[in-house]
């Protein structure tokens, strides 16, 4: 019970500020849909188009994050292995993650057209250098003892990568995954602003021109929940593969 109420009373906080203030009159309460309507507009849009809007959006972030990842894995492994590459290839790194990629569009959409293709390059963009920094930042700092120890036990190189070094990558793989699964959510309505007929950020979009602000929550809530929900199982995931990694919480 009192876990439950520790998780339930920051959202119930979240609630009751919003109603407080709805009825304040410090703001137009046109301006702040009070909760039970945004609430009653979902149920009305869950009859209709948002389960397909969350399928498209879900689809071309875990694309994009699939992706990205699965080069941001080697890439990441190469920078914080080899510090000769790091030094040539880290400042390169941090000049294109800094880059934001809704400023990217416009040359996507030259290159890419305004299809699939385009929104999986903005999501692969985003969630390959959020990927890439932590993977290389936490492989950099493996501890060279564990190497030193397993070649004075006989090791050979082979069995160093496969028994060392990859067992200790795992926690810093899901780490990566995670970074760049809220990146990419993060990065959704901006990719979807190329062209996009479905999905929760054109339905944010669409609501937004006919100033439709319960619609505009609902969007931004769903696209908050299910992050938070991917977030949960590869926590979950995580506390299962690496139940042999010492853990203050």
């Amino acid at each position: 019970m009192r876990r439950a109420a520790l998780i339930l009373s920051p959202w119930l906080a979240i609630v009751a500020t919003w109603y407080a203030v709805h009825h304040s009159g410090l703001i137009n309460p046109a301006l702040v849909p009070a909760p039970h309507a945004v609430a009653a507009r979902f149920a009305e849009l869950a009859q209709g188009r948002l389960p397909l809007d969350v399928l498209m959006s879900t689809r071309r972030v875990l694309t994009g994050v699939a992706l990205g990842i699965a080069l941001a894995v080697p890439a990441g492994f190469l920078l914080g292995w080899y510090r000769h590459v790091r030094t040539f290839v880290d400042p390169l790194v941090n000049f294109f993650r800094a880059l934001p990629p809704i400023a990217l569009i416009p040359l996507v959409i030259v290159y890419f057209g305004v299809d699939e293709l385009a929104k999986t390059v903005i999501l692969f963009y985003a969630a390959f250098f959020a990927g890439v920094i932590v993977m290389y930042e936490g492989i950099a700092q493996i501890s060279p003892i564990y190497l030193r120890v397993a070649r004075t036990l006989g090791a050979s190189d082979a069995e160093i990568f496969l028994k060392v070094v990859v067992p200790m990558t795992v926690p810093h793989m899901l780490t990566a995954l995670r970074v760049a699964l809220g990146v990419a959510w993060a990065t959704l309505v901006a990719s979807e602003l190329i062209a996009a007929q479905q999905g929760l950020g054109a339905l944010i979009q669409d609501a937004a021109s006919f100033f439709q602000l319960d619609i505009i929550y609902v969007g931004i809530i769903s696209i908050g929940f299910i992050a938070l929900a991917m977030d949960l199982a590869l926590r979950a995931l995580a506390r299962r593969l690496l139940a042999w990694q010492e853990r203050l919480a």
